[in-house]
């Protein structure tokens, strides 16, 4: 067990923050991920618009979720969370290429936002 002042990281405040916070992230894009799947899978494949959506804000949403989830425990491990002794530098230089990987987060989101303001455009037609 990691020490910080005296204590074990586990019984930190901030970090125990930080882990309730960073596990409401994960179960987030979690749940994201399982509304698509089941709006693929309900409502016409991939190529339905709801779907679609959703798809497109997980592209964005989990690799930034992972990073940010990897960039914590780097910061919580110090010095090592960037050394050979911890594989989190590596976790994190793969998680942020999963940013890039399907396209820069720009598309998505754009993409994102095109689907929501069609949405209202046509309820006012």
């Amino acid at each position: 067990l990691r020490k910080a002042f005296g204590k074990p990281l586990a019984d930190q405040g901030m970090l125990r923050r930080d882990v309730g916070m960073l596990r409401c992230e994960i179960d987030q894009a979690r749940l994201l991920v399982l509304e698509a799947a089941r709006s693929i899978d309900e409502e016409g494949g991939v190529f339905n618009p709801k779907a679609r959506q959703r798809i497109a804000m997980i592209k964005f949403i989990v690799p930034q979720m992972a990073s940010k989830v990897i960039d914590r425990a780097i910061q919580v491990h110090g010095g090592g969370g960037v050394s050979s002794d911890f594989p989190l530098a590596f976790a994190y230089a793969q998680a942020r290429s999963l940013q890039l990987a399907d396209g820069p987060d720009e598309v998505h989101l754009n993409q994102v936002a095109k689907m929501e303001l069609a949405r209202y455009s046509e309820k006012k037609k």
